[in-house]
């Protein structure tokens, strides 16, 4: 809904969803206003815990880094 009242075209909404036709995106955008909003009320947020993202060792970007670096990779 945010997207189609940005940009004011159905299509750019379809694209946005994946959908193959712009008939599967006019199925969401007729549905009873009332019972999204009872659907968006009865479903919370996720309960997300704060951290810091860690991300995995990776052995290739490694190697890849250290030969962008000018460093000799033993294979």
């Amino acid at each position: 809904m945010h997207t189609l009242a940005a940009t004011g075209d159905i299509r750019k909404v379809a694209l946005w969803l994946g959908h193959a036709s712009i008939q599967s995106t006019e199925t969401y955008l007729r549905a009873d206003p009332e019972e999204k909003l009872q659907i968006l009320a009865a479903h919370g947020a996720p309960a997300i815990r704060p951290g810091r993202f860690k991300p995995q060792s990776d052995d290739l970007l490694s190697m890849l880094q250290e030969i962008r670096a000018g460093g000799h990779v033993k294979i």
